[in-house]
C-alpha cells in the first residue's frame, strides 16, 4: 500500500493602493526593488535580485561575487491578472530543482487604484511529509512579511 501525504497550501493576501498593472509589475519586474536582501537562498552577499518577466524566465538572486541562485522558473504568465513559479528552495533553504513547491500569486482589481493580491504556496508534499511541513511553517510565517514590503513598494 503506497501512502499519499497532502499537505495544506499557504495562502496569504494583501490589499494594496496601487492598480492592478503597477501592482503586478512591482511585483515582478520591481522584485529587486522591495525583496529583502538578507533572505538570500545563495552563498554570497546579495547584490541583486532579479525575476525574468516571461514564460519560462526565472527569479533568481545575483551575488556580489558574480554568482547565481535560482528560487525558481516560471511556469505561467498571464499580466497582469497572475503568475505561477517554481518555488526550487529545500527545507533547508539551499537551492534544489529536486524538491519544487509552486506559488500563485493573482492580482484581482479592487476598483481603478486598489488590488487585492492574493498568494499561494503549494505543493510542500513533492518535498517529502518532514522536509514539506517544515518548509510550509517557514513561509507560512515569512510570507505575511514580504507582502508588507511589496505593500510599501507599491503604494510609494
Amino acid at each position: 500500500m503506497t501512502l499519499t501525504i497532502t499537505i495544506a497550501p499557504v495562502r496569504k493576501s494583501i490589499r494594496v493602493k496601487a492598480s492592478q498593472a503597477h501592482a503586478f509589475e512591482v511585483f515582478t519586474s520591481g522584485l529587486g526593488r522591495w525583496w529583502p536582501r538578507t533572505h538570500s537562498i545563495g552563498t554570497a552577499p546579495v547584490k541583486a535580485v532579479v525575476m525574468e518577466t516571461h514564460l519560462g524566465g526565472r527569479w533568481y538572486q545575483l551575488g556580489e561575487d558574480g554568482s547565481q541562485a535560482t528560487v525558481g522558473k516560471i511556469l505561467l504568465w498571464e499580466p497582469p491578472n497572475r503568475f505561477v513559479i517554481s518555488w526550487d528552495i529545500n527545507s533547508q533553504w539551499k537551492a534544489d530543482l529536486t524538491v519544487s513547491s509552486e506559488v500563485e500569486v493573482r492580482f484581482v482589481a479592487d476598483g481603478p487604484d486598489a488590488t487585492l493580491v492574493e498568494l499561494e504556496h503549494r505543493k510542500f508534499e513533492q518535498m517529502g511529509a518532514q522536509a514539506g511541513e517544515k518548509m510550509r511553517g517557514d513561509v507560512d510565517g515569512g510570507w505575511p512579511a514580504m507582502l508588507e514590503h511589496f505593500r510599501t513598494e507599491a503604494e510609494a
